[in-house]
């Protein structure tokens, strides 16, 4: 017999909400194979087993908030077959109980899911996390289809009865609680300003499609603007330090190295920004596949919360849906977030060597940089994009291939 405990989510999580079981008592899981889905104030992930063998008993049911190093089920594991390690828990969770090594005490269960009984008077087993959805929502159970075991109801399944049904009430998500929470807190925390230039991208949509075709065979993935736009932000922000900073207590921490935080949609049910650490190191190829991972991870649930920290700068695309500048929310403690906003075919005026002027088409959109006032004044934020600005329409892009 093997018990399998929460394990250390990342930096300061102490705790999380486990919102899935994947596999039901009986079934046999392998080692690696995803078991539970737990959600915490940063991401919500998919843990995967640490032990191979038959799961004998859920402790901890779907909708219980427990702590890192907690009981979760217990496991007959193979023969052969490595038990699983106890979570070690660092000192920022002290607050989690350390479980005792031969044998653990069993737990008493939190919060069990027990049976409710509707106002039409059958009875049905309901997670705490249903029960809540249901209740705040004033929907009776016996009006919903449930597709869980023995015909259990989901969460899954509340959320779809509720998107069918006119009029509905739709809770917050964990991510759009977190996200109203340091959004709101961002806007009293920082004077916002933003600062925004309109950018002609030719010189990157000419090497764009000389390429575009022969990467999507070798990567998989389009060659889209994002990867260059991160390069001359690179170039930019070594000329102008303070926009790549965070405020401290009184003081502006300047930082050395880039971690660009990236702006992922989550199917419009969320927005997550992990980080991409040391992109200054980065060539533009490795730009573009690192963002392509985490992007991926992120939609994947795959992410783990360290994923979430560390940034000094942020970026958001919403450029895709043809926007034409979009003023962003500070990602706390940044002092910048920069907007990539619609690209489209312009009539644009060009003057050649000899000065003389000509109206042709290219490609143009705005870069739109959100800022803190406490951290710098108009005349930076404006010359660094300026400074931007020049680098994306100057710059030697084939070389980068």
């Amino acid at each position: 017999m093997a018990d399998v405990f929460l394990p250390q989510l990342g930096e300061a999580i102490t705790e999380g909400t486990i919102t899935q079981w994947f596999k039901r008592v009986g079934d046999h899981v392998a080692l690696d194979e995803p078991l539970y889905e737990v959600s915490t104030d940063k991401v919500d992930s998919e843990v995967p087993s640490p032990v191979a063998g038959v799961l004998v008993e859920i402790v901890a049911n779907e909708g219980v908030v427990v702590q890192v190093g907690d009981l979760l089920a217990r496991f007959e594991i193979d023969e052969g077959a490595a038990a699983p390690a106890a979570p070690a828990v660092t000192a920022t969770v002290a607050s989690a109980p350390a479980p005792k090594a031969d044998p653990p005490p069993r737990p008493e269960p939190a919060a069990p899911t027990v049976p409710v009984a509707p106002s039409g008077g059958s009875s049905r087993l309901l997670s705490p996390v249903v029960r809540s959805l249901l209740a705040d929502n004033g929907v009776d159970s016996a009006r919903v289809t449930g597709t869980g075991v023995g015909g259990r109801i989901t969460r899954a399944d509340v959320e779809n009865f509720l998107r069918d049904n006119p009029g509905r009430a739709e809770s917050f998500n964990t991510i759009r609680q977190s996200t109203g929470r340091h959004m709101v807190s961002s806007k009293s925390t920082s004077p916002h300003v933003l600062t925004a230039m309109e950018v002609d991208f030719e010189g990157v949509e000419v090497v764009r499609q000389a390429h575009r075709a022969a990467w999507r065979e070798a990567e998989g993935s389009s060659l889209t603007y994002l990867p260059f736009i991160v390069r001359a932000l690179v170039e930019a922000l070594a000329d102008f330090p303070r926009i790549n900073a965070s405020v401290g207590d009184g003081e502006l921490i300047v930082h050395g190295d880039v971690n660009l935080a990236v702006a992922v949609d989550l199917d419009f049910e969320g927005l997550l920004a992990p980080v991409v650490r040391g992109v200054e190191d980065m060539s533009l190829a490795e730009v573009a596949r690192a963002i392509v991972d985490m992007a991926g991870r992120a939609r994947s649930k795959k992410l783990v919360p360290d994923d979430l920290v560390g940034g000094t700068f942020t970026i958001t695309n919403p450029g895709q849906y043809g926007t034409m500048f979009q003023f962003p929310i500070i990602n706390q403690p940044q002092v910048a977030i920069l907007s990539t906003d619609g690209i489209s075919r312009k009539p644009v005026v060009v003057v050649d060597d000899d000065g003389v002027e000509a109206v042709v088409v290219h490609s143009v959109g705005v870069l739109a940089l959100a800022w803190d006032h406490r951290a710098f004044d108009g005349a930076y934020a404006a010359a660094f994009l300026a400074r931007l600005r020049e680098v994306i329409q100057t710059r030697d892009w084939e070389s980068e291939f």
